[in-house]
Order: C-alpha cells, then structure tokens, then sequence
C-alpha cells in the first residue's frame, strides 16, 4: 500500500476515533462504499447505508405524523434510524451511518441531512453517541447530475481524498485490501492535549482573526472545508486526539487542511512550529530553566496553558509545586493577567499537603489574594 493511502486511513480511523464526522471525496470506482462496509466489519459495527441522493428530505428530518388524542405532531424517523439505535443499544457495540452519494443530493435533501451528520438526530430520533458519520461523495464535475455541497453541510466534515493508486490497487488483488485501523488512545492524555491545542487554537485565532471565518470564495473551493468556529473546534478534537495516536505530520496535516481548508490550515501549523513550544513535562521537572520571552504573550499563553493541562491530567505535589514556579515566572515577566487565567485553577487544585514556596507567593499571592483562594500567610 502506497504512503499517501495509509496516511488517509489513518486520517479516517482518526476521526471516527474523535467521533468527527468525515466524507470522503473521489471519482467513481475508487472503494468508497467498500471501504467504509470493511471498516464497520473490523469495527464490528452496526452499518445502515444511505443513498442520499435517491431520498426524500423527510428521510432525514422525519415525516411529520398527527396524535389525535393529544393534538400535536411528532418527526418520525424512517427505519434506517431505527434500526441504527435498536443495533447498537442493543447490542452494546458501535454503529456507522454511511451516507452514500451525497453530492448528488439535491438542495433540500442536503438542508435535511444537517442535525443527522452534526447532531445524530434523526426526525425525532437521537441516535447513540457510539453512531459514527462517514459520508461518500464524487465532485460535481464527475458524478451524475452532482451538487456542490452547500456551505452550511460542507463545513460540518473532515474533507479526505480518497483515491487508490496503482500500488495499493496490486496489493489489493494480489494480496487482499488494506483494511482502516481505529487506533485507542488513553482519555486522560486526550483530554490534557485537547485543552493545549484549544488554546493553542485561541491564541493564533486572536492573532489572525481574519481565519476565524473565511467562507469559500472561488469555485474550487465549493463544497469543501473552510474555516468557521465550528470547523476550527473540530480540527481542535482531531488534533488532539491525532498527538494522542502518535500520527505523523502528514496525518495531521490531512486532518486541520481537511477541517479548515489548506489555506488556513497551512498558516496554523506554520505559526505553531514557529512557536516553538518546549515540553510541558521538561518545564514541570525544571521550573527554573523556563525563560519567558516578553514579546510573545501568544507563546506565553500556550505555555502556561500546556503547563496546566499536564498538571491536571497528572497531579502530585511536586508537580503543583512546579507549575507554580511557572506561573510565578510568566507574572513576573509582567504578563499578570495570563498567570491569573491559570492561576486560579492552579490553587483550587490544590493537592493535600501542597504547600507554595514563599518566591511563589510573593509573585501570585496578590492575584489568587484578590480571588479569595490563597492567603498572604499561606
């Protein structure tokens, strides 16, 4: 199998991983639909299929039926939801509703397909949190009778290029297809990174707020992924959780250019090397070797934010100690008010028996005074 297609099934296995919901984009024939059946039989999942471009909009947003006895009407989901929810709480396993075709969906098909890939609300129904979207398409220029995505249902998925190579399509025949791993990641290491990359994210957002929202503007950009807050939020999740699996740059590179498009995604990635970030672990085992830079309140702010979310996912006395010390460091350094964002949640973690150092006090003490957290005695 060719590096650029494992690097895509590991950007899928990823996002199912994140629960982000993803389609995958390539021309007619390419194993779109086979891939996704092989995947939920790996998974062992729960797979219901749908055409979305031979359905009717109430097949997503429920046909409206009358209670006589009450007056009122309720959305009621079609079978394929039905059958998704009863499977999988049924049976205590994971679920996959593949929406297949969905760039051959008209308009209003497209509209009703909204709460279903966000939400996994189906008319009235809401489906399992253990559902996962994967989502088919071929672009317009290629698919019969194909729509652009609209904006408002683009910019709820990954966008992956799928396409199978001359090398993978011999190993395919010859030795049997390349199945997509879903790797497990601990919930604790995704949950302190996840915290690091969404300030991360804040910070180069405020920096560039010109990305915050940049909706497509040419036709090549039609019907694929832009930035939003929501789409800046779902590159957060799959970053964290792609650090977290220990994916290579590629991956992660696929995974932000497929959320907010390759533009934005490139300047991101750029600005967050430039930082230059050191390890939150080599700060919490030598607070002192920690120099801030004053004229990088964004890096500042990154650091004190990986420096907090390590300690929170591991908490010991030393460790609280140390991240003292840095938030100590970054108030002296005259940036107050970020050692005060995370200074507050510093002290009311505070292990049994951690004690500040004095140097600690005398350089926070004032703030978390003002919070009523900490004492000038303390």
């Amino acid at each position: 199998m060719s590096q650029q297609h494992t690097d895509t099934c590991d950007a899928l296995g990823i996002a199912l991983l994140a629960n982000v919901p993803v389609v995958l984009w390539g021309p007619p024939g390419q194993g779109k639909s086979s891939v996704v059946r092989e995947l939920a039989d790996g998974m062992g999942a729960h797979l219901e299929t749908v055409i979305a471009s031979i359905r009717e909009p109430s097949d997503f947003a429920g046909l409206p039926v009358v209670d006589a006895g009450s007056g009122t009407a309720s959305l009621a989901p079609p079978s394929w939801a039905v059958r998704l929810r009863d499977a999988v709480e049924r049976d205590g396993r994971a679920g996959i509703q593949f929406y297949d075709e969905v760039s051959t969906a008209p308009p209003a098909t497209q509209a009703a397909l909204l709460r279903p890939i966000l939400e996994g609300v189906v008319g009235d129904l809401r489906l399992p949190p253990q559902v996962r979207t994967v989502a088919a398409a071929n672009p317009p220029d290629v698919a019969a009778d194909g729509w652009d995505l609209a904006p408002p249902v683009a910019n709820r998925f990954l966008h992956l290029a799928w396409s199978l190579d001359a090398e993978t399509v011999r190993e395919g025949f010859t030795s049997g297809w390349p199945a997509v791993r879903v790797p497990v990641t601990d919930d604790a290491e995704v949950a302190a990174r996840l915290e690091r990359v969404t300030t991360l994210v804040g910070v180069f957002l405020g920096s560039k707020p010109e990305l915050v929202t940049r909706l497509p503007s040419s036709s090549e950009e039609a019907g694929r992924a832009f930035p939003t807050p929501r789409s800046w939020d779902m590159a957060a999740r799959l970053l964290a959780h792609a650090q977290a699996a220990g994916a290579t740059s590629t991956v992660v590179t696929l995974l932000v250019a497929g959320t907010v498009g390759v533009a934005a995604a490139g300047t991101f990635l750029a600005y967050v090397r430039d930082l230059d970030l050191p390890d939150p672990e080599d700060l919490l085992r030598d607070p002192d070797a920690y120099v801030v830079d004053p004229r990088r309140t964004d890096k500042t702010y990154a650091v004190a934010a990986s420096v907090w979310s390590a300690t929170a996912a591991h908490t010991t006395v030393e460790r609280w100690t140390a991240c003292g010390r840095v938030l100590a460091k970054i108030a002296d350094a005259g940036s107050a008010d970020i050692a005060f964002s995370y200074g507050r949640r510093w002290a009311q973690d505070r292990p049994s028996g951690a004690m500040p150092t004095p140097e600690v006090v005398a350089s926070i003490g004032p703030i978390l005074t003002e919070l009523g957290l900490l004492t000038r005695g303390t």
